[in-house]
């Protein structure tokens, strides 16, 4: 009688350090276009940008030497520059929260109506797709000028939505929250839809109500996704700078006008490249420490409700 012997099974290859140097090789040629593109366009610039605010360097020419940290004592000591960050941050805070709560209800509202679906995202994410000279364009000839406007003549009103200064920064909000809110509402049903039916349909069996459903169930499930938005809305609404440019230039009385224009008409307008600089990091500073702020308060609250 004759037995027979199994093999012995064979352990798995284990790479070696040359297949796994072949490996690093050939993953370093898919990624070395990304990385020159990079360096190229955002860290050389970014290194570059920092290097001219620390200089006097001028676009029309000029003695150009260094000034170490002095662009930035300057920026702290000027009126102007503090003005336009108070109006960068004042837009921040009256945008940010519309479009934020907006985009959740309009999402809400989209998700639990079951005809037409594609029109009403169309409808509220369309306008996010215009550049922003045509959105510009468009809400000119709705508030200005005052009395002719299709807004002003609705209304039978006769307000200087974009002179007078206590109403042109809500204009520049308003014109904001139409145009972008679609991104934000986008976001939104895209994380409503990836909730599972079963969690809802549980809670109905429970006898839990609509209210109960969207407080212990929509509103928690939503909590990465408000975050992503708020950081990104945060960040966006602090950049602010084409449609109040195109719209109001800034005025009136510098009423509505954001650091990236102020550093925009002293880089451009007065040839100080080296100031424009240096008022421009301090914004980048500003979004650095928010968007920071804002995850570790997040985490923290996703922490505390684990």
């Amino acid at each position: 009688m004759t037995t027979t012997v199994a093999a012995p099974a064979t352990a798995a290859p284990v790479a070696t350090p040359k297949v796994r140097r072949g490996w690093t090789q050939h993953g370093m040629v898919f990624v070395a276009p990304f990385l020159l593109i990079y360096v190229a366009f955002l860290v050389w610039p970014t290194l570059l940008g920092f290097q001219m605010s620390l200089s006097s360097v001028n676009i029309a020419g000029g003695n150009n030497h260094f000034v170490g940290f002095g662009n930035y004592l300057e920026a702290f000591g000027d009126p102007r520059m503090w003005r336009s960050l108070w109006n960068t941050l004042v837009f921040t805070v009256l945008s940010t929260v519309p479009l934020v709560f907006l985009g959740l209800v309009f999402a809400l509202l989209v998700h639990n109506l079951r005809f037409m679906q594609w029109l009403w995202r169309l409808s509220f994410f369309g306008p996010f797709l215009l550049p922003s000279a045509v959105v510009s364009i468009l809400w000119l000839q709705m508030i200005y000028p005052a009395g002719y406007g299709l807004i002003n003549g609705t209304l039978g009103t006769d307000v200087l939505w974009l002179g007078d200064p206590s109403v042109a920064m809500w204009s520049m909000v308003l014109t904001t929250v139409w145009w972008t809110v679609g991104f934000n509402f986008l976001l939104y049903l895209a994380a409503l839809q990836s909730i599972p039916q079963h969690l809802y349909e549980a809670a109905a069996i429970d006898g839990a109500t609509a209210w109960d459903k969207l407080r212990s169930i929509t509103l928690p499930l939503l909590g990465r996704t408000t975050a992503l938005i708020v950081v990104l809305q945060l960040v966006a609404s602090l950049k602010v700078f084409d449609q109040i440019y195109l719209m109001t230039g800034g005025g009136p009385q510098d009423a509505t006008r954001p650091i990236i224009e102020y550093a925009y008409d002293v880089g451009f307008t007065g040839y100080r490249t080296g100031y424009a600089s240096a008022v421009s990091y301090i914004l980048f500073a500003l979004i650095v420490i928010v968007s920071l702020a804002q995850l570790r308060l997040f985490r923290k609250r996703e922490e505390v409700a684990s």
